[in-house]
């Protein structure tokens, strides 16, 4: 949590001067550790700089621990044709055994 913090901070420029770098550092560094709203975070990151081949994978990550805001992104992306049916489909599986584990 502290790292994903530090990202928005950076971000944000909130008591430090923005550097997307260090945001992009420390949202790594949260997912990383598991911090499920970062490896989104860092997927929209990786989007929003064309590289949606690692985006992709940013969002399954995320939607495997049960996150709806990446189930969603990658249903978006679907249509768009950035995601195979079978990584969706996979994607979905996923998601859903997640939010049944919680």
């Amino acid at each position: 949590d502290a790292h994903c913090s530090l990202s928005d901070m950076y971000q944000e420029g909130q008591g430090v001067q923005k550097d997307e770098k260090k945001q992009v550092y420390h949202l790594e560094e949260a997912a990383i550790r598991g911090h499920v709203i970062s490896r989104f975070n860092l997927g929209a990151e990786e989007k929003k700089n064309g590289k949606i081949e690692r985006a992709v994978k940013h969002f399954i990550i995320a939607a495997n621990h049960g996150d709806d805001d990446a189930i969603d992104m990658l249903r978006d992306m679907y249509a768009q044709g950035l995601v195979t049916k079978g990584e969706f489909a996979a994607a979905l599986r996923s998601h859903q055994a997640a939010v049944d584990a919680t």
